[in-house]
């Protein structure tokens, strides 16, 4: 099963841990995982549940493509990796 995994500022702002989930597709597999931690998906996905603009998912070392839909296909054996963006001086 896919493992999904969250960068460390963001297990500063909630619960984050890494999770191995099922699914075909990024969005299948980030569901899996805010159906266990509701309170991720705030973080990572805007009010129309497309990736928010500082966010990016990697699937195996790639940035995804579809940030809208989460349609990037994802195997059993792949590492979902989600990263926020800081900025600041």
């Amino acid at each position: 099963m896919p493992v999904v995994q969250f960068t460390a500022n963001l297990a500063r702002q909630t619960s984050a841990p890494s999770c191995e989930v099922s699914g075909s597709t990024v969005r299948e597999a980030l569901d899996a995982v805010f159906a266990q931690h509701p309170a991720l998906q705030g973080y990572v996905l805007d009010d129309q549940k497309a990736v928010r603009k500082h966010v990016i998912v990697f699937v195996d070392a790639t940035a995804i493509t579809d940030r809208q839909q989460l349609s990037d296909a994802v195997r059993p054996q792949s590492e979902i990796f989600v990263m926020q963006a800081l900025s600041g001086g």
